[in-house]
């Protein structure tokens, strides 16, 4: 999994293989950011660049040069790329793989939790010289879950790494990680992935159809892994709900309707829901809300319909544009974007559902 093979990112991926070619890269490292955005991928595509046999090396004029060339369909998708792996050698592959002596995966436990017993024995491997490649990296996945005592550990070798190995930490919730690794580590925030993105990195890898790719990443909020998890039936569901709440608001003036339109919100209860339950589904919609709101955003912009999130709700969304042009769409938008927070922070389904279409 090379650089030119991870959606998104592409400042970060820049920046990253400018620091390997130009040997500037820091040994310590934080990869911060929302779970499933391809963090991991990242930190395993530069174990990749650094240990790889045959480096693709964009030549520049200036002195560097390399053993291979980025081929032009790769400088199409990262044209300032300097460096990266060739994917192909058998230490790529090996790394791929997780069989490569001098990569090191440090994972949490079935306690949840990453043990000092684990830490020290990544810190007693990279204080040698590689076995094989040319680095050793320790990839630390969920860092945060390492214990208080584990993390302590950590400290002297993140300050100091010994020569020719590198820490990798990743983590979704960094600001947990103490102060005294956070000051010893270089963090690179990773964003959310825009809902093409994810439908791309769909279709590539998991083989779905575009038109399920698409309905999966509108609602994925940024994240490859939840459109993995997300059920297609039940993305088509809470879609309707909302275009039908929209609907129904569009030009009602009178409360009582509007807040009629607000049951399409929350749905029906189902025998034996949970309170926790009704939550998720209704935040669920809420989301699908979001998206739909984009778009139409978008529709009142003129811009290129390969844009929108909902492709395949196009008429759709064309007939509730009329009722929903830039401002109002713009301002239903922030409204939902307040709901949703309001919901997550434990505010009754209700009330946050009668609100929102108060708000509409």
């Amino acid at each position: 999994m090379p650089f030119r093979t991870i959606f998104g990112h592409r400042r970060l991926l820049h920046l990253l293989s400018r620091s390997i070619a130009r040997g500037t890269l820091p040994q310590s490292l934080i990869f911060a950011g929302p779970d499933g955005v391809g963090k991991m991928r990242t930190a395993i595509a530069v174990a990749q660049a650094v240990n790889c046999l045959k480096p693709r090396i964009r030549d520049q004029g200036s002195g560097i040069g390399g053993q291979g060339s980025i081929a032009s369909s790769d400088a199409r998708l990262n044209d300032e790329l300097l460096l990266d792996a060739c994917g192909e050698c058998t230490a790529c592959r090996r790394i791929e793989r997780g069989v490569f002596p001098d990569v090191l995966l440090i994972e949490a436990e079935d306690t949840g939790a990453i043990k000092i017993e684990q830490v020290r024995a990544a810190i007693g491997e990279t204080a040698f010289r590689p076995f094989e490649g040319r680095c050793r990296v320790a990839i630390i996945d969920q860092a945060d879950r390492l214990g208080a005592d584990a993390q302590d550990a950590l400290l002297k070798s993140l300050e100091e790494p010994p020569p020719r190995s590198m820490f990798i930490l990743v983590s979704a919730r960094s600001d947990t990680l103490a102060p005294t690794i956070r000051s010893r580590c270089a963090r690179l925030r990773f964003g959310r992935l825009s809902p093409g993105e994810i439908a791309r990195a769909l279709t590539r890898d998991r083989e779905y159809s575009e038109d399920t790719a698409r309905k999966l990443a509108a609602l994925a909020g940024g994240s490859v892994g939840r459109a993995i998890e997300a059920d297609a039936g039940s993305v088509d569901e809470v879609r309707a709900a909302a275009c039908r709440t929209l609907r129904a608001v569009a030009s009602a003036a009178d409360a009582r309707v509007r807040l009629d339109g607000g049951r399409e919100l929350v749905g029906e209860r189902k025998a034996g829901s949970t309170a926790g339950a009704d939550r998720e589904n209704l935040a669920a919609r809420l989301t699908a809300l979001l998206s739909v709101l984009r778009d139409l955003v978008i529709l009142s912009t003129r811009a290129n319909g390969e844009a929108l999130a909902n492709l395949d709700l196009r008429a759709e969304l064309e007939g509730l544009s009329r009722f929903y042009g830039r401002d109002r769409a713009a301002r239903a938008f922030a409204a939902a974007d307040r709901a949703l927070w309001a919901l997550r922070r434990n505010a009754s389904t209700k009330i946050v559902a009668d609100w929102l279409v108060l708000q509409l």
